[in-house]
């Protein structure tokens, strides 16, 4: 059965994803709010698709942020990284420069608001890293950032990346970190398994703090229900 569910998602999922991609740029004709409006409607349809061809539910826990805030989250698969645009009001994301790469699919995320970042922490990627967040700032929209770096599997926490001290010192938002579980059914390689994926809100961290508080705040809080693969 699960691999059914896993054959029935990559037929329907990525196979509608494709003429999806293509009409982007139409809806970009309309400005960027229409363009927002169609992401976050392929990301309910990606959720759609992992409750009901893979059997992945979704559970948020916590206080639920309002107003423009600076969003941490605990990354360990692609499912967070579409899930939390519907959950969380459609942020400025900021990801790898490479899925820049990715035809029309690059185009449109930059239109979107993605803030790409490059893989090396050079002074020249973090200034150009800053000046694009602070353009999301400006604009009155939330920025979410996987500060960790990189998908990581269950039971792993590396330090947060250098860049997230920059970029919270520059914000000067509070912080909502967000801990999730998700790895546990979504493995980066493997088959997805059926199961209930929780996601926790922390409380706000507010601004200001020293470099080393916030990031071991942080740390400790997106990792709040990190724990070894369910199977």
């Amino acid at each position: 059965m699960t691999l059914i569910r896993n054959i029935a998602f990559m037929a329907v999922f990525y196979g509608l994803s494709v003429p999806i991609v293509l009409v982007v740029p139409i809806s970009a004709l309309f400005g960027r709010k229409a363009l927002i409006a169609y992401a976050v409607g392929w990301s309910r349809f990606h959720r759609w698709c992992a409750r009901w061809l893979l059997g992945i539910q979704t559970r948020y826990e916590g206080p639920r942020p309002s107003g423009q805030v600076f969003f941490a989250a605990k990354h360990q698969s692609m499912f967070e990284t579409t899930d939390l645009i519907v959950e969380i009001g459609a942020p400025a994301v900021i990801m790898r420069r490479e899925f820049a790469r990715i035809p029309i699919w690059g185009w449109a995320a930059k239109h979107y608001g993605i803030i790409l970042v490059d893989r090396e922490a050079s002074s020249k990627a973090l200034r150009a890293l800053l000046l694009e967040a602070r353009t999301a700032r400006e604009s009155g929209r939330s920025v979410l950032l996987f500060p960790e770096g990189t998908r990581v599997a269950p039971g792993h926490q590396p330090p947060l990346k250098s860049g997230f001290a920059g970029l919270y010192k520059m914000l000067d938002l509070p912080v909502v970190p967000v801990a999730t579980d998700v790895g546990r059914l979504w493995p980066k390689r493997g088959l997805k398994r059926a199961g209930t994926a929780t996601f926790r809100f922390g409380d706000p961290i507010p601004p200001g703090l020293p470099r080393g508080e916030i990031e071991a705040r942080v740390h400790a809080a997106i990792n709040a229900l990190d724990g070894p693969p369910a199977y």
